[in-house]
């Protein structure tokens, strides 16, 4: 796939719905979700956004989520740091008075995103198959403003991410995201692995696959 190079960028889809994760979960949110991911998780449950898409204006982006007349916008993917003019449009989205969200799969720099956006970083554990992509430079990059999620299949992920968390002391930097992979790790067996250790993490899980059917698009 050619990414644009103009003033524009490849969606996949934007769509309106309850924010499924993260600290705003439960909120009416706008999703901007951008073509092409260059990780291949073994979870992965949006890979339609890896090749399907659109090329729209900037403009013509923020027209369509101003219909929506929802102030909350989260920027995701595929992974959204692949085209450089998501910076734009993250940008303007700010200029204009929205609270926006990014949602990145952490192997790519950060630095560069607008301070003003809450970025949401996955850190992948060995279980999604990427964990050697990691980009770990950015850990130094975070502050409490923004968020650390962690996707675990199993308990070997769980013990993993726990080193991480501790060896980089990351709940004294942001807030801390464990989510168990839908169908895979039961939410009840998480929430006591993190009781048991007496984690200071926030669980989470995806709500809208429970509001919906969990194979439903544009939700």
């Amino acid at each position: 796939m050619t990414l644009s190079s103009t003033d524009s960028l490849i969606i996949n889809e934007i769509f309106f719905s309850i924010q499924g994760e993260s600290t705003r979960i439960g909120l009416p949110c706008v999703f901007v979700r951008l073509t092409a991911c260059d990780l291949r998780c073994s979870w992965c449950d949006t890979t339609y956004a890896f090749q399907e898409g659109v090329t729209m204006s900037i403009d013509d982006i923020l027209l369509q989520v101003e219909q929506y007349q929802c102030r909350l916008v989260e920027i995701t993917g595929g992974e959204p740091l692949l085209q450089a003019n998501v910076h734009q449009l993250m940008k303007h989205l700010c200029d204009a008075g929205y609270d926006v969200m990014l949602e990145t799969g952490g192997h790519r720099a950060i630095g560069d995103v607008d301070p003003r956006v809450k970025r949401i970083m996955d850190i992948k554990c060995p279980g999604s198959l990427m964990e050697k992509r990691n980009h770990w430079e950015n850990i130094d990059l975070l502050t409490s403003w923004d968020e650390v999620k962690f996707v675990l299949l199993d308990e070997t992920d769980y013990v993993w991410a726990k080193d991480i968390i501790s060896r980089y002391n990351l709940t004294g930097r942001c807030t801390v995201l464990l989510s168990p992979v839908f169908g895979r790790l039961e939410n009840r067996t998480l929430a006591q692995w993190i009781l048991r250790d007496h984690l200071p993490v926030q669980f989470q899980i995806q709500i809208h696959k429970y509001i919906w059917d969990p194979t439903t698009r544009g939700v």
